[in-house]
């Protein structure tokens, strides 16, 4: 069991202790260290949740990548904000995080893309995704049209793909103790954009 987690030696701000954990849990949690639920509101108020991996973090934010016309990509359409979840049960650790969210820059987007593997960068024109198919013959049909369409070519990133950036407002930080009295510490920002900080009861 990791140390106590105390807020008289937290940093002052999330980021340092959220970098912290993270390299901490990537060796322990192969193969996806960088899984995160991602939890949206639709249009119609219900809320949904599904697993996305983390791209890239920084004091802006941070980044995954989706269809903009999936299901998650019209809830952020229409209420963009959202809560993402990192459990790390090697460690007994986990960390929820809520913000609000924009997309990411095209130019980023872009340079992202270029870095996925071939098949991946065909499956995201294939994938229609969130939406109804006939069968796995159809999605296979698809994969097949635009294997052949992009044959000998750089492929392009789909306009209807992207990367989105969570701008956190709120951080908790969780770690297990005995008799389930566990740790968690909130970190909230305010106007200024400084953090406070206070101790929740398990």
């Amino acid at each position: 069991m990791p140390p106590p987690l105390d807020e008289s030696s937290a940093p002052h701000q999330p980021w340092g202790l959220f970098r912290d954990w993270y390299e901490a849990a990537r060796p322990l949690h192969p193969p996806e260290p960088d899984a995160m639920a991602l939890a949206t509101v639709g249009a119609d108020g219900r809320p949904s949740a599904r697993i996305v991996l983390l791209k890239q973090f920084d004091d802006e934010g941070l980044v995954f990548h989706t269809h903009y016309d999936s299901r998650k990509g019209e809830d952020l359409a229409h209420h963009p904000v959202a809560a993402l979840l990192f459990y790390w049960p090697a460690q007994l650790r986990q960390v929820r995080i809520e913000g609000s969210v924009s997309r990411l820059e095209s130019e980023a987007s872009d340079a992202y893309f270029k870095t996925r593997p071939r098949d991946s960068q065909i499956g995201a024109w294939a994938s229609p995704q969130s939406r109804p198919l006939q069968g796995r013959e159809e999605l296979d049909g698809r994969l097949d049209r635009y294997s052949a369409r992009f044959a000998g070519q750089t492929i392009p990133r789909p306009p209807h793909w992207g990367g989105y950036r969570l701008l956190p407002l709120r951080f908790e930080f969780w770690q297990a103790r005995p008799n389930r009295l566990h740790d968690r510490l909130l970190y909230q920002r305010r106007a200024d954009q400084s953090w406070s900080l206070e101790r929740l009861a398990p």
